[in-house]
C-alpha cells in the first residue's frame, strides 16, 4: 500500500485549532492523527468526522467539552486530516477503517469508559466500533448519520453526491464542506478543509467513501451493519441522537434511532436549530453543549 503523507506545513495557522497533532501507528507504519483539549483525566468523548471532513470540523465542540472539565479527543481518519492517505481508491474498505479506528482508541490509547461521538462517516464507523466493543462504550451520540445495510433506499440527493465525488476531475474538498452548511463559511475555513489535501493523488479516502456506504442489502459490510443494529437495539447505554433540522441527507434517520435504539427511550433529544449536513460548522458551539450536558447528566 503507497502512503501519503500531507506535510505539516499545510496545517499553518489554523483559524481556531490551537490543538496540537498527536500521532499513533495502527497497522503496517499507517499513522493515524488525532487532537485533544480538556484534562487529561476527564471522561473521555471521541469525536469522529464525516466525509469529506477531518477533525478541524470539531474546533467549536471540543471547546465546549473542555470547558465541561472532559476529554476531547477528535481522530483524523485514515486517508483525511493529518492522518495518512492510501494512494488507491481499492486500499479504502469499509472493514478497514473501523478496524483502523479501533486500533487507534483501544490498542494505542487504551480508552475506556468512552463516549462516542459520530457524524456522517463518523456514525457509520462509531456505532460498528461501540456495537462490537461495548464493553470500552459508556455513552453513544449519533449526529447526522446512520447505520445503513442496503435495506433502505438512499435518498436520491445521495446518490448525486456520490458520482459528483466519484467522477469530479478535480475534487473540490471545501466546496463540498460548504454545500453542507447553513452558514456562510469565511476563505480561512475554506482553506483549512483543503489543507490535507495538496494535489488530486491524496483524495483517494474522499473519493473512496461514498462508494463503502452499503446500498444493496447484499453489500460486503451490510452483514456487519445489520449485527451491529441487533446489538445496539438492546444494548443498555445512553444513546443520544442530536440531528440538525436542515440535513436532507441523514433526516429521516432521527426518528428511526429514538425509535429503535433502548437506550435512546427517556432522553431528549435535541435539534439543533439552523444547521446543515455539518452541523458542527453551522452550531458546534450548541452541540458542544448538548454533548457535555448528556455525558455529565448520565
Amino acid at each position: 500500500m503507497e502512503l501519503l503523507r500531507t506535510p505539516d506545513d499545510r496545517f499553518a495557522d489554523l483559524p481556531g485549532f490551537p490543538f496540537e497533532p498527536r500521532y499513533a501507528d495502527v497497522a503496517d507504519g499507517l499513522r493515524m492523527a488525532y487532537v485533544e483539549a480538556g484534562p487529561a483525566g476527564g471522561e473521555p468523548v471521541v469525536l469522529l468526522h464525516g466525509e469529506p471532513s477531518w477533525s478541524f470540523l470539531y474546533r467549536h465542540v471540543m471547546t465546549e467539552l473542555a470547558a465541561a472539565g472532559l476529554r476531547a479527543i477528535a481522530v483524523d481518519f485514515v486517508g483525511f486530516g493529518r492522518s495518512d492517505k492510501p494512494a488507491e481508491i481499492a486500499d479504502h474498505t469499509y472493514t478497514g477503517h473501523v478496524e483502523w479506528t479501533r486500533a487507534l482508541l483501544f490498542d494505542a490509547l487504551g480508552l475506556s469508559g468512552v463516549t462516542i461521538v459520530g457524524q456522517d462517516w463518523g456514525g457509520l464507523i462509531g456505532l460498528r466500533i461501540a456495537a462490537e466493543h461495548p464493553e470500552r462504550i459508556a455513552r453513544i451520540v449519533a449526529a447526522n448519520t446512520g447505520l445503513p445495510t442496503g435495506d433502505i433506499p438512499m435518498p436520491e440527493v445521495w446518490h448525486r453526491f456520490k458520482e459528483a465525488v466519484l467522477k469530479a476531475p478535480v475534487l473540490d474538498i471545501a466546496r463540498l464542506v460548504q454545500a453542507g452548511c447553513k452558514s456562510e463559511l469565511p476563505p480561512e475555513v475554506r482553506a483549512a478543509y483543503d489543507a490535507p489535501f495538496p494535489d488530486e493523488s491524496y483524495k483517494a479516502g474522499p473519493r473512496a467513501m461514498p462508494g463503502l456506504v452499503p446500498i444493496t442489502p447484499d453489500d460486503p459490510a451490510a452483514p456487519a451493519n445489520r449485527a451491529a443494529w441487533q446489538i445496539l437495539t438492546t444494548l443498555d447505554r445512553p444513546f443520544l441522537v442530536a440531528f440538525s433540522d436542515g440535513d436532507p441527507i441523514t433526516s429521516d434517520m432521527a426518528p428511526i434511532l429514538v425509535k429503535s435504539i433502548s437506550g435512546a427511550s427517556g432522553l431528549v433529544h435535541p435539534v439543533i436549530k439552523g444547521a446543515g449536513h455539518f452541523l458542527q460548522e453551522d452550531a458546534g458551539g450548541e452541540l458542544g453543549r448538548q454533548i457535555a450536558g448528556f455525558v455529565t447528566s448520565t
